[in-house]
Parts: C-alpha cells; structure tokens; sequence
C-alpha cells in the first residue's frame, strides 16, 4: 500500500519516478506511465438546491446536480493518466522533460464526445545534486501540493461532488480542508537537501479569477514559497503565496495571500497528516473564486494497516470563510471520508468509501450530501 501511495503521489505531481516502464536510446532514458481509475458514486442531497449558495459543496446545487439524489461513475481525485518523459546527464547537469495528458471518464452526455483533454503538466528541469533543480513550464503549484499527496483520497473519491465528477474528478478535501492547488506557468528553483531541509521558490504566470468573481491579475507574477523539513517517519513542510488582483467595475481590488504549515507522521502500520492554511483571497476552487474573502482550511487525516494489503482511514477537512459573509451565503464548507483500501495487485487497488459533505450559511441554513463510493484505480 506504501507503494501505491508514493506512486499516486509521484503522478500527481507529474515526476519521473511515476513512469512503470523505462527505455534506454543512447544517453537518454525515456519512460512511460498512468493510471486509469473509475468510481460508482451514490449521493443523497436531504435539503433543496440553493438552500445555502456560492461554492457550497454540500448543496445539492453543486453535490447532486441540484437533484436529491445523483449517480455518476466517473474519476476520482485523480484524473486518468498518461504520462512521459525523458531524462539525460549532459555536461554535468540533470535535465529532463515530462508531458502528462489527463481524460475524464464520465460525462453527462451519451452522445457528445469525450474530448476534453486537461495537460495540467508540461515541463523541463535542469540542474545537480550541488546547484539545486530548475523547473520551466506548466505544473502544480507549491501551496497546498504536499497536502493533496498527503491525502487518502488521491487514490479515490472524498467529497463527491456530480458537478466537476462529470467531465473532471472529484475533490478529495479540496474546497473542505485545503484551497485548490493551481497549475501555473512557472518558473521554480528547488535547493539541495540540508541537513533536512530544502527550499522551493517560484514566480507562477498571474491567473484571472476563473469562478464567482470579475477579478483580473494584474501584471506581476505570483510567488509562491515552500520550506520542506524533517527525515524518516517525519515530514513537515511550510508555505506561502502572493499574488495582486485589479478592480474589475463594482469588484474591488484585492491581494492574495496566504500562509500554509504542515505535516505527516508514521510509525508501525499508523499514519497521520494534519495541515492548515490561512489568508485572504486563497479562494474554494481556484485563486480569488471569493474575491479578498478570509478564509481558514483545515485537514486532518489518520491511517492505519490492518493487514498487509488492507489499510483502513479517516479524514476530516473544513473550509471556512471568515469575513464578507451575509445570509445564506456559504460559510463553511466539511468532508468526512471513511475508506478501505485493498491490493490485489501491485499495480491495482480496490477502494471503498462512505462520505458526508456538509455547507453551513452565515444564516445557520445547512444543507449536507451523503455519499458511497467503490471503484479501482490502476497503475502502468
């Protein structure tokens, strides 16, 4: 199972160490990899949609298609896969080149086709063992990445949300316990390791508001900063990001910024995560999707290896809005996920889930989505 989750960590974030199978052509190494994975999903919505609104992913709005009750079979956190590279040693420096091209498997449609493709990673590094590593294309940001690949659900569904399941995936706890992790044009420089600790920086291209809000970026990069520390059972890391917003007519302008600190822990067949982040503008789905709203994520997370094959989990995530809010405007957004997850194969893991999702108003109104989920996802 250790395997597993490394691998969807590792694919998650597009690196080499993903790819099953290798190549040799001269002095380059080429490698190939994916996953394909598809869950049943069953939701039940108790309250009407738009009982509580804006990004509320417990409203039925949002969680059961504005229905009281949904089914889709469709991805879970992670999209299917497909992803290569190449990498070579070349007058002393480390480069490489990776390329990854997402599909998702359900669609409300059965006649459209299934064409949207999501390359959410297209890259090249360079660099040594000595200078560090450079990174120049389009890949996950550095804010919250490390919690995402923390997170069970990687491997399956968590929240289960029908409106980005059909035609993307699932949220996991994203938007209930963690902001989205954007995927930038970027230019990032990670440091060597020392003595524990490393350092990544990286100036991201600016990105406009892509939901609930008419904010643009303004004309200077963002930047996004992450300290990683700690060895063997332990591993903390510790973040921020920065980036300015225009006034777009009645839209005010504002500055994103946020501070991220984090951890996981494992001992014996026991594992526990616990991340947190604050700031202003961070957003449910995307950067600025609330405009300057404050906003505080919360997720804990805790495992446990019954057998070798068979590990069992838990995890809770919260996301709260702390300012701007008046009647049934959503407040918070929570997800509980249950899940058993199972090895048949090295390659091929079962998952079962129960989930609650739950969005609370600034009014009090509540509206909440029950959820089951069971599937495979894949690793090639």
């Amino acid at each position: 199972m250790k395997k597993h989750l490394i691998a969807a960590a590792a694919l998650a974030a597009a690196l080499p160490a993903a790819h099953a199978a290798e190549f040799k052509a001269g002095d380059w190494t080429l490698n190939l990899g994916g996953n394909i994975n598809a869950f049943y999903t069953s939701s039940s919505c108790k309250q009407p949609a738009g009982t509580v609104t804006g990004l509320a992913l417990g409203d039925a709005t949002l969680a059961c298609g504005g229905a009281d009750k949904s089914t889709v079979i469709g991805n879970g956190l992670l999209p299917s896969q497909v992803s290569a590279g190449a990498r070579s040693t070349q007058n002393g420096y480390d480069i490489a080149a990776n390329v990854t091209i997402s599909v998702a498997t359900a669609t409300n449609s059965s006649l459209a086709q299934n064409n949207v493709v999501d390359v959410r990673n297209a890259f090249m590094t360079i660099g040594n063992a000595g200078m560090g590593t450079f990174k120049l294309g389009r890949d996950y940001g550095l804010f919250g990445l490390n919690a995402v690949l923390n997170d069970m659900t990687l491997l399956g569904v968590g929240a289960a949300t029908a409106a980005t399941q059909n035609g993307r995936v699932s949220l996991g706890h994203l938007g209930a316990g963690m902001a989205y992790v954007g995927t930038y044009g970027q230019m990032t420089y990670s440091s060597p390791n020392m003595g524990g600790f490393s350092l990544d920086v990286g100036l991201m291209s600016p990105v406009n508001v892509t939901l609930g809000g008419a904010q643009v970026a303004k004309d200077t990069p963002q930047s996004q900063v992450r300290l990683n520390f700690g060895s063997g059972s332990f591993k903390g890391w510790v973040a921020s990001k920065n980036q300015s917003f225009k006034a777009v007519g009645a839209s005010p302008a504002f500055t994103m910024n946020g501070t991220e600190v984090g951890g996981s822990y494992s001992a014996g067949g026991f594992g526990l995560v616990g991340n947190f982040q604050s700031g202003k503008g961070l957003g449910i789905l995307s950067d600025g999707d609330q405009g300057g709203v404050k906003s505080e994520h919360s997720f804990v997370q805790g495992t446990y290896m019954v057998a070798p094959k068979t590990k069992l989990g838990l995890g809770y995530g919260k996301s709260e809005n702390k300012t701007n809010g008046v009647g049934n405007a959503l407040k918070s957004n929570e997800n509980t996920t249950a899940a058993v997850y199972y090895n048949i194969t090295p390659q091929v893991t079962l998952v079962g889930e129960a989930g609650n999702t739950k969005s609370k108003g600034f009014n009090g109104a509540s509206a909440k989505q029950s959820s089951v989920a069971f599937g495979a996802i894949f690793f090639f």
